[in-house]
């Protein structure tokens, strides 16, 4: 093992840059090319990369240091080191003097260009089929010299593209979302004083590429200026010039830009806590666990339309608009956040859905009191099985004998599941929840009635994950520990059918001969009428009645 000094490469005309963020820590493997630290200056910032692959030993600059070319960043424990990476900036300087003459002389001088000019994309370095990610300026627009146009983005790091020449767009050739290689051609400008190309991105974007690399498509010049001093691959982000764009620009780096994108995070509507207003990974963070406690609302969620809807989209007269207060004493509370996204949801189905509700009653006499006796015998294991376990299972074999109840809607396609995946309401202090037993058909009463117990104290402490809610193929909503009749549960969509359970009671049965005193379930089915119709409805209420009367139908 080795040990190698990491220093910062050529970056360019920045000296004394502050160091903004830390990438690696010691212990660290990083491999080469990977970013370590994000540094800033007035007009740009940059992530500095690593030269070797190893492991960090010792982290040489911290938050707010000022850094420089040959400024030693880490020291790296690495194998097999390679002395062609130290060489490459003196025999890049050495190479230098025998570029062309007219590299250096002409720069300077802007070239008057009477007609359209074509602004292309000048040598961005060793990157390929960046995405547009950003675009400052519209057709009309006045821009002048090194005015950013766009910015780009690769999976090592971002930079805007400036323009190469002053005048008016007449045509904007790119747009958001677009793969640019360079070349491109980005806008064309009309009664321009043009630059050339070479003195634009020498000015206002510095690349620097690998130094094994050497640029193919760059004319002479080019690569005479920009790339031989370039021995890591780093890139310098001009900063966007606020008076020039009319688009507010988050002040964020790369790797953050990259892991709000990764979250699904606006960054526009982060507030930054960083040096002049910068957006950390710490505040996109924040901003997220806002969100998701429901303290936060993006704008994408402040446009939606309130959970009761004002129903303008269905061509319904407005919601009406009452003053409450005026009627007397009220107290606001906001809607929780389960609450929140289950409402959306619950309307969405209620809505689309052409749903129909069966009613029926099912004996469950035998069935109860084998359910006590089963307690009694499994007293000591900690496992109580309630009535829902034996539904479950019930519903299984329901679900196998009417495969259209285990399906879902694709289009014009109907899609069988041959798992069998049974989902159960449980009530929790922040709203109702579904928790999923995933392949019910593979398990015991026992053993779902353990699964449901831990799943349901998840439930209670806010604990269950977005694994635990997804994939049922059919959804049973019990109230039997409340009360009531019967209801018409909503269908959880994709699913086309739902069970409702309300509380069981003793009623008086006539067996042919006399009344004798039986213990009834309620069960209301609700169903998607474009998917079953009312024959099957009524025989798969029958079939599980049966099942529930004599649960040893379940082993047929």
């Amino acid at each position: 093992m080795a040990l190698i000094e990491v220093k910062v490469p050529d970056i360019g005309d920045f000296s004394e840059v502050a160091v903004i963020e830390l990438l690696v820590k010691p212990g660290d493997t990083v491999k080469p090319e990977q970013s370590l630290i994000t540094v800033e200056s007035d007009k740009a910032s940059m992530e500095i990369p690593c030269s070797h692959a190893g492991v960090v030993k010792e982290l040489k600059v911290k938050l707010g240091d000022k850094i420089s070319e040959g400024t030693v960043v880490l020291v790296l424990e690495a194998d097999g080191v390679s002395a062609a990476a130290p060489a490459a900036p003196a025999a890049a300087s050495a190479a230098a003097p025998a570029a062309p003459a007219p590299a250096t002389t002409s720069p300077a001088t802007p070239a008057v260009a009477l007609g359209p000019v074509e602004v292309r994309v000048p040598d961005i370095g060793d990157f390929k089929d960046v995405a547009v990610i950003e675009v400052f300026v519209k057709p009309g627009d006045t821009v002048k010299l090194e005015q950013s146009l766009i910015t780009v983005e690769s999976d090592k790091a971002s930079m805007e593209i400036p323009s190469s020449a002053a005048g008016v767009i007449k045509e904007l050739k790119v747009k958001l979302g677009d793969k640019i290689n360079i070349g491109d051609l980005l806008a064309v400008l009309e009664g321009t004083t043009a630059a050339p190309v070479a003195a634009s991105l020498a000015a206002s974007t510095t690349v620097a590429v690998a130094a094994s690399a050497a640029p193919t498509a760059a004319p002479a010049a080019t690569a005479a200026t920009a790339a031989p001093a370039m021995p890591v691959a780093a890139v310098a982000v001009p900063a966007h010039n606020p008076t020039t764009a009319p688009v507010h620009v988050p002040h964020a780096s790369p790797s953050v830009r990259k892991f709000a994108r990764e979250l699904g995070v606006p960054l526009e509507e982060v507030k930054g806590t960083g040096n002049k207003g910068r957006i950390t990974q710490e505040d996109v963070q924040a901003f997220t666990k806002s969100v998701m406690a429901g303290a936060t609302q993006t704008k994408a969620q402040a446009a939606k339309p309130p959970a009761g809807g004002d129903g303008a989209a269905l061509g319904l007269i407005p919601w009406p608009k009452v003053d409450f207060a005026k009627f007397g004493p009220i107290e606001r509370k906001e809607l929780g956040r389960i609450k929140k996204i289950s409402g959306a949801n619950l309307l969405r189905n209620a809505i689309m859905i052409p749903a129909v509700t069966n009613h029926d009653d099912a004996d469950i006499t035998e069935l109860e009191a084998f359910r006590v006796s089963t307690n009694k015998e499994n007293e000591k294991s900690g496992v109580k099985v309630t009535m829902l376990a034996f539904l479950i299972k019930a519903c299984v074999s329901a679900l196998k004998k009417f495969p259209e109840f285990n399906s879902s809607l694709d289009g014009d396609s109907l899609v069988y599941k041959q798992y069998w995946h049974i989902g159960f309401a449980a009530d929790t202090p922040n709203g109702l929840v579904v928790p999923v037993i995933k392949d019910a058909d593979k398990k015991g009463v026992l053993q779902i009635s353990q699964e449901m117990g831990e799943l349901a104290k998840k439930a209670r402490d806010g604990k269950l994950g977005p694994a635990d809610m997804t994939g049922a193929t059919f959804t049973i909503s019990s109230l039997g520990g409340i009360g009531g009749r019967y209801f018409t549960p909503i269908i959880n969509a994709p699913e086309v059918a739902i069970l409702g359970v309300c509380k069981s009671q003793m009623e008086p049965v006539w067996n042919g001969k006399e009344f004798v005193p039986r213990l009834m379930l309620p069960l209301s089915l609700t169903w998607d009428h474009r998917v079953i119709d009312g024959a099957a409805a009524a025989r798969f209420n029958a079939y599980l009645g049966q099942i529930l009367a004599d649960f040893r139908r379940v082993m047929l």
